[in-house]
């Protein structure tokens, strides 16, 4: 059985020479894995874990209230003052949130972050992918923030400090207990890497 992507050179490479290959020159069950001295979890897919839905009641929530206010604004000051007419400028508003609500479905559904044996990983975004690894050995500061509109919703954000501020990463909307857990969990793994150097 193949492990790893197709994309990955290191495995694609080492399948396309098993095909060349007779019988006699083709790996053990145990796998190419097991030859390179690597473990198979290594190479396993990660299990990614989305957001909760509240971050997105949040941020639709906040939408209309800000669009509703500007589409208020937008159609009745230019009617009393100008011509009803002008009250179509509220139909500008009103298209940027219906965009608006569907972006922001779409970028709460891209978000999710993965825990695995040496780093962590992040991922978003629609357009453009971005995908944070951030080692646990690198971190030195994990704190869980809440304002008060996320307090509100019950959520917490988990914001990742690491040696380099180019892999500092956050990870939005959560759960105060998961927030808390993963963050125990991230100091800890990060205490026990920083001793192994």
């Amino acid at each position: 059985m193949e492990t790893g992507s197709p994309d990955d050179p290191g495995t694609a490479g080492a399948t396309r020479a098993a095909d060349r290959a007779g019988p006699a020159d083709q790996p053990s069950p145990a796998g190419p894995a097991d030859h390179a001295g690597q473990a198979g979890p290594a190479r396993e897919e990660p299990v990614w874990t989305g957001l909760p839905p509240g971050l997105l009641r949040m941020r639709r929530l906040l939408l209309v209230v800000w669009l509703g206010l500007l589409t208020l604004a937008a159609g009745v000051l230019p009617a009393l003052f100008l011509t009803p007419l002008w009250a179509a400028l509220a139909l500008l508003p009103l298209a940027l949130l219906a965009w608006g609500w569907v972006m922001l479905g779409r970028n709460w559904r891209s978000w999710r972050y993965a825990e695995r044996a040496d780093d962590l990983l992040i991922s978003r975004g629609v357009l453009w992918r971005e995908e944070t690894v951030v080692p646990y050995g690198r971190m030195q500061l994990v704190e869980v923030t809440s304002g008060p509109v996320e307090r509100h919703f019950g959520l917490a954000s988990v914001q990742l400090h690491t040696a380099a501020a180019a892999t500092d990463a956050t990870i939005p909307g959560l759960d105060p207990a998961e927030a808390e857990r993963l963050r125990d969990r991230l100091t800890e793994l990060g205490e026990a890497r920083s001793a192994g150097l």
